[in-house]
């Protein structure tokens, strides 16, 4: 096993771990979603006078929709399927007759899901010099032959290491570094579960610790569940003998 897979797991099962990693993603939910005053004043009309196609499209104007339907997605993407499927627009707005007024602002006003704004928080924590170095704009980073520590969105920084490093992955990236002359890129990921997207997450990560012939050392920042010991896919791929 990689000598620091194996001390990440040891840290993970015997110390403050969450605690700890609650520095680097603070996953504290948003406030409630602010509702535009003049649609919602649309909305209430619609729904008092049961006017199911006015109701729909007030609603699809949201930023979120009040209920989880399969085909609100096709909905809020062509309008004008809400005119030609008066079944299926009849079929949701019954489920929104039956929440209330009330129950639909609460849901339409929910906050952002913790897991969706966590993207940005390994940035930030580079950003409080967490590493003993200021991240430094481009230009800078170009200029100096010092360590340091590319500030950048994740396509600059893939934009970079194609250019610079011949990475050549279509991907962005969160971290692109220089210490000792040396250059370092990778990915940083929280994952929060086991399954679906979180593996999806974890696959990518690992795809760019693996990418080939690269002029930098590749790297994969991980947290998360992927720690627990156990038979998850997760657990098992970091204990394989190929991230050694």
């Amino acid at each position: 096993m990689n000598y620091w897979t194996k001390l990440s797991i040891e840290y993970a099962n015997q110390k403050s771990y969450l605690d700890d990693l609650f520095q680097v993603y603070p996953t504290i939910p948003e406030g409630i979603r602010e509702i535009d005053e003049e649609i919602w004043g649309k909305i209430e009309k619609a729904f008092k006078k049961k006017d199911n196609q006015t109701l729909m499209q007030g609603l699809l104007n949201l930023n979120l929709f009040p209920i989880k339907d399969s085909y609100i997605a096709y909905l809020k993407r062509d309008s004008s399927s809400i005119e030609r499927n008066p079944k299926t627009v009849n079929r949701v707005c019954g489920r929104l007759y039956e929440m209330g007024l009330g129950k639909i602002f609460e849901r339409c006003s929910e906050p952002k899901e913790t897991n969706r704004q966590i993207g940005p928080f390994f940035k930030r924590w580079l950003n409080k010099k967490s590493l003993g170095i200021q991240p430094i704009g481009l230009d800078e980073f170009v200029d100096s032959k010092k360590d340091a520590i590319l500030n950048g969105s994740d396509r600059e920084l893939m934009d970079y290491a194609r250019e610079q490093l011949n990475y050549k992955r279509d991907k962005g990236l969160d971290f692109v570094a220089r210490f000792n002359s040396k250059y370092v890129i990778g990915e940083a990921k929280f994952l929060t579960d086991f399954g679906g997207h979180q593996n999806a997450q974890f696959n990518d990560a690992i795809s760019t610790l693996q990418t080939k012939n690269v002029k930098a050392t590749t790297i994969a920042v991980l947290d998360g569940v992927l720690y627990i010991t156990g038979n998850n896919k997760m657990y098992r791929d970091i204990t394989k003998i190929y991230l050694n």
